[in-house]
């Protein structure tokens, strides 16, 4: 049965922008995939506990599992600090399709392959820009790196518009319109994963240029750490590829390294 995603608007902290840049040095957090109960349940109830707040609803992660999306979990001391899921275009579409069909649909119309950062959330307690930026990166790396998808789209409150395009260099494509899922005001932006690319190339991994770069890019993982995180994916999904023929109890069930971080 066909079945729609719900809840899935990105939503944040309200003062997201002035989230410190972060220690330097070593990282303190983890990039892990979303894939233990555990680790869900901690995703999970960060995701309540910021759209709540915020007064939304349709919060939580999905229930039924789905090769279309995954999401990822900033963890540090065995605590969930942020999050974001990643969904691709495919037969049950995207959630920006409910607000915004036009617009996604024209851009399928030019060839471009989708996909969506949706459910972000940060503790603003204890989340820093490194953690924001790692978040994105790995996403990014998954999405176009590694799976080849070459346009991002996310929804966000229009009060947040302007902190996106400066910080990660989306754009408007999409006028604001009322988001069902959490039943609040939504605008659609859209990047093109090139430019993104090239923003990494350039900043990535000078968190000190951040004094002149007013972007989330120098806080993002340099394109060496990057290099190191898509080995450590393919040397999984080799795994995976060599289990093909295996029981099902003896196969590995993770796509990605539990754990991201650059080894």
């Amino acid at each position: 049965m066909w079945r729609r995603n719900t809840g899935n608007m990105l939503v944040e902290n309200p003062r997201i922008d002035l989230l410190p840049d972060g220690a330097p040095g070593p990282r303190r957090f983890k990039i892990k995939v979303a894939d233990q109960k555990g680790r869900r349940g901690l995703v999970d109830s960060l995701l309540r506990h910021r759209y709540a707040w915020r007064g939304y609803t349709g919060a939580g992660l999905p229930t039924d599992p789905s090769v279309n999306k995954f999401t990822l979990a900033a963890m540090e001391n065995d605590a969930s600090i942020g999050t974001i899921t990643v969904s691709f275009d495919g037969p049950q579409k995207l959630a920006s399709d409910d607000s915004f069909a036009e617009e996604v649909n024209a851009l399928r119309s030019q060839g471009r392959k989708l996909c969506e950062f949706t459910k972000l959330a940060v503790d603003p307690t204890t989340a820093t820009k490194r953690v924001l930026a790692a978040l994105f990166h790995v996403a990014y790396i998954v999405a176009h790196r590694i799976r080849g998808f070459d346009t991002l789209l996310i929804e966000v409150n229009p009060r947040h518009v302007r902190y996106y395009e400066r910080m990660l260099g989306l754009k408007v494509i999409g006028s604001e319109r009322l988001n069902r899922s959490v039943r609040a005001p939504a605008v659609l932006l859209s990047v093109d994963f090139s430019w993104v690319l090239s923003q990494i190339g350039e900043f990535g991994g000078q968190p000190e240029r951040a004094a002149t770069e007013r972007s989330l890019f120098p806080f993002a993982f340099s394109l060496t750490e990057e290099a190191s995180i898509m080995a450590r994916m393919k040397a999984v999904q080799e795994m995976r590829d060599r289990q093909d023929g295996k029981p099902d109890d003896e196969r590995e069930e993770e796509h990605l390294p539990s754990d991201l971080m650059p080894g």
